[in-house]
């Protein structure tokens, strides 16, 4: 009798362990638990490059291209263009501070409204924008990212992502393109 009752409260002690450490230790939900990994052209893992961003940006020859994980601030806003939200973030590497524009396609769900110093993340295509290109101007910031959601390429095109205040946009798989926040 005495076995069964000592069981019974030892197996009471070890869930209530377990359910209060799973509470500690939860990332809630919209922060850094929730970001995917930004994927390199090649499917690896990219982490934050905010030295190769910043060099391509002052090397580089227009429409050169490549992948950029950056963190910074949202410093500037531009007028929204066909169904894409234009905003700059200010970013740096420990050493050099930069400006990069952002071009988010709200097809992928809308973003909340813009204010400058939100923090800001953003994983996408790099392009290195200083003269007109097609039917594109030049970039304010002379380089975007773009292609910063999720990929609905039938051709394997890596995804990205827009991180802002915590909140995840653009990226996910289980809403195929629908309001995609975190939340």
């Amino acid at each position: 009798m005495r076995s069964s009752r000592y069981k019974t409260t030892l197996t009471t002690l070890m869930i209530s362990i377990l359910f209060l450490s799973s509470m500690l230790f939860a990332t809630p939900s919209g922060s850094k638990g929730k970001i995917p990994v930004c994927e390199g052209k090649n499917g690896q893992p990219l982490a934050l490059n905010a030295s190769e961003v910043i060099k391509w940006k002052h090397t580089t020859p227009n429409k050169f291209e490549s992948r950029a994980h950056i963190q910074g601030k949202v410093s500037k806003l531009y007028a929204d263009k066909n169904g894409h939200r234009h905003f700059e973030i200010t970013f740096s590497d420990k050493v050099n501070e930069d400006t990069i524009e952002i071009v988010y396609n709200e097809s992928f769900g809308k973003i909340p409204e813009l204010e400058l110093d939100m923090s800001a993340e953003a994983c996408g295509d790099y392009i290195t924008a200083t003269a007109v290109s097609g039917p594109y101007p030049p970039s304010p910031d002379g380089a975007i990212i773009h292609w910063v959601h999720e990929s609905t390429s039938s051709k394997g095109h890596p995804h990205g992502f827009v991180v802002l205040e915590g909140l995840l946009y653009g990226y996910d798989r289980s809403k195929s393109g629908k309001n995609n926040r975190t939340k």
